[in-house]
């Protein structure tokens, strides 16, 4: 079997190709893709080059691990049925060509276990799971009480956010951007500038590598930073002020299957909104304008590749 992918042959130069698929064994699945997103974090990083040195790097490479489409063949191990509607969280099934992390094409192949079933009513919005599932690992990394921080208000942020508001948690959300603050639900989103608050846990949202000491010093005694975005530059601190104050810093590592099913199950039963948060869809085949709209246009929290013209 063959698959329309979107294909980086080298930094900033993407396209759609025909690739061959790896042969499906007894436990691997087929999957006919609906729709895919596109990450302004990792995926920002693979096409400017910029990623830091990352086991399975290097190009050629199909990226993505945002993917939501519908079983077609299941192997007799697999544990999958055909018509399934699933998430997948990328895939290797390309040969030769590196999947990283390879969800970002027409068909996939991928080992059962790793495809969670979701509710077709989830529709395009299936994408999110993934970043909702990384915002439940940051958060689930500590039961941190008192005043919560969230820096970001992207879409990582509004699911941050979102989940804590379900927590039971009151939190506030940093954001520079004006026009990036609207589109809050319950939270408040204000300028870091009108906020000399302190807080019990500040969790970071924006990969922005050069803002440790300012979060820092905004922690009251024995508070925690989380990390929860990816950084391209090194990170580095002023020793005294997280002395005095006891600081703990955090790193939300990758999500874990039980993430995955907690926020699909919160998503699919209403608890957790995904409205919203989709702003942007494009037909697969004008990938390579999708992706640097992606990476550009503020006003774009997610955009959608549409795979479903596709041959």
């Amino acid at each position: 079997m063959h698959a329309q992918a979107v294909i980086l042959d080298r930094p900033e130069r993407l396209g759609l190709a025909e690739l061959a698929l790896d042969a499906p064994g007894p436990a691997d699945a087929t999957v006919e893709v609906a729709w895919s997103g596109i990450s302004t974090g990792t995926e920002r990083l693979l096409w400017s080059g910029r990623m830091p040195d990352f086991p399975g790097m290097g190009y050629p490479l199909v990226p993505g691990y945002e993917s939501v489409g519908r079983v077609v063949e299941a192997g007799p191990e697999s544990g999958r049925r055909v018509g399934e509607t699933v998430f997948v969280p990328g895939a290797r099934c390309f040969g030769p060509v590196r999947g990283l992390f390879g969800g970002a094409a027409s068909h996939l192949v991928s080992a059962g276990h790793r495809l969670r079933p979701i509710p077709e009513a989830l529709h395009e919005r299936g994408v999110l799971l993934a970043l909702a599932a990384t915002a439940h690992h940051a958060l689930a990394g500590s039961g941190c009480q008192g005043r919560q921080l969230i820096v970001g208000h992207g879409v990582l942020g509004r699911l941050l956010a979102r989940l804590a508001r379900i927590d039971g948690l009151d939190p506030i959300v940093w954001e520079r951007d004006p026009a990036r603050r609207g589109g809050e639900a319950g939270y408040r989103v204000i300028d870091p500038g009108e906020d000399d608050t302190t807080y019990a846990r500040i969790i970071d949202a924006s990969g922005d590598a050069g803002l440790l000491d300012t979060l820092i010093a905004r922690l009251a005694p024995g508070g925690e930073v989380v990390l929860a975005g990816f950084y391209a530059a090194p990170l580095a601190f002023a020793f005294p002020p997280a002395f005095l104050r006891e600081a703990r810093i955090r790193v939300a590592a990758q999500w874990q299957p039980g993430d995955l099913d907690a926020v699909a199950a919160l998503a699919g039963s209403g608890a957790l909104s995904l409205d919203g948060l989709v702003t942007h869809r494009r037909p697969a085949a004008e990938a390579s304008t999708a992706y640097r709209t992606a990476f550009s246009d503020p006003a774009c929290l997610k955009m959608i590749l549409d795979w479903r013209a596709q041959p």
